[in-house]
């Protein structure tokens, strides 16, 4: 058992190995030549928007697509070819395809009982399970009677009730409201944790990604732009896309020269040095709202002067929009903490100084 224990995390427990997927009618890419290693026990996220490739990827690792090219490995093993029921995987939907005239108990065990698994091991991991997901009390339900919430946590015990390596979810919160999506957040990635089994999850929700995983894959037109840790990707973005994907980043475009950016028609923005960038080279620059102060400057932080051209209170926090130069707005994130009284906010049409940490900004191509 011991060896068995330690063979298993020898490999990752999802490897694609130059995966493409090309569309027939057209040739054209959904996903393109991509490779991506993901750990046992990762909470896995691939954010992206419509039409990145995120789906048509998850439906590779599951079995539901073949790659044109590549090869998809599960723990090591090259799965690529075979259909979904010979793949230690489960996946959970968007629709959650429960059946109404089975109980839930019945519903999660539904799995267990084709496989022929002994009734006495059935009922007790059934029970388990949907003890785990907070329904041991409503087993003998059906889903009709359950609100949306509930009926997603029925989908979530039945795909893990039957142990997979790797549980594929695709964007399975999206049909909740907002509360109730943010509790469910927080509960998933309680129980993946508890079960320690690898969730490869997709969404096109940026806090969602950013609350849930491990790592996050930022997806574009089928390639990957970037993958890290939530903090990476979001604190410091590779690409312009991530930058403006992952949250909002103000991008303010000019042209690098030894240690500034030159905007269009307004001020040089000190950056510090910044290896790699020529001078002359057209650039974003990027900063994220709430990296930039208003007031109580520190010595050593870069300034820009600008004109509040409107003010967005939002309870916890009030963004401010600065024109810095024609055409070139940046927001401005504050806690309303320091000015929690209307008079103490500033109004369209005053003049501010903004500021920011030199590190908090990033030069992207």
């Amino acid at each position: 058992m011991q060896d068995q224990h330690q063979h298993r995390h020898l490999h990752p427990a999802v490897r694609l190995d130059r995966v493409g997927k090309r569309y027939d009618r057209t040739g054209a890419y959904a996903v393109h030549d991509l490779e991506l290693d993901i750990a046992p026990g990762e909470f896995f996220s691939l954010l992206g928007p419509s039409g990145c490739g995120k789906t048509t990827l998850l439906r590779m690792i599951g079995g539901f697509a073949d790659p044109t090219e590549g090869r998809v490995l599960l723990d090591g093993e090259d799965v690529t070819g075979l259909p979904p029921n010979k793949r230690n995987v489960n996946t959970v939907f968007q629709s959650y395809a429960l059946f109404d005239h089975l109980s839930l108990a019945d519903n999660v065990a539904f799995g267990l009982k084709r496989r022929g698994v002994p009734r006495p091991e059935i009922r007790e991991r059934v029970g388990g399970m949907l003890d785990l997901v907070q329904l041991g009390h409503l087993a003998d339900r059906k889903p009709p009677t359950l609100s949306g919430g509930q009926r997603q946590r029925v989908a979530l015990a039945r795909a893990l009730v039957n142990r997979p390596q790797v549980l594929l979810l695709d964007e399975p919160l999206a049909a909740l409201d907002l509360t109730l999506r943010r509790r469910m957040q927080v509960e998933l990635k309680q129980i993946q944790r508890e079960i320690g089994i690898t969730f490869v999850f997709v969404t096109h929700d940026q806090d969602e990604a950013l609350t849930m995983s491990d790592r996050v894959a930022v997806m574009n037109r089928g390639r990957i732009e970037q993958c890290g840790t939530p903090e990476d990707v979001y604190e410091r973005p590779a690409t312009t896309f991530a930058a403006s994907f992952m949250g909002t980043s103000n991008l303010v475009p000019g042209t690098y020269r030894s240690g500034e950016v030159l905007l269009d028609q307004g001020p040089a923005l000190p950056v510090g040095t910044r290896a790699g960038v020529p001078d002359g080279r057209r650039v974003n620059l990027s900063i994220r709202p709430e990296k930039i102060w208003l007031s109580d400057f520190e010595p050593g932080m870069a300034r820009a002067a600008g004109t509040v051209r409107e003010t967005v209170y939002s309870g916890p926090t009030t963004t401010y929009l600065i024109e810095l130069a024609p055409g070139v707005t940046v927001s401005v994130l504050e806690q309303n903490t320091v000015r929690s009284r209307r008079e103490d906010r500033w109004s369209g049409g005053e003049r501010v100084e903004i500021a920011w940490k030199p590190e908090h900004c990033l030069v992207l191509d």
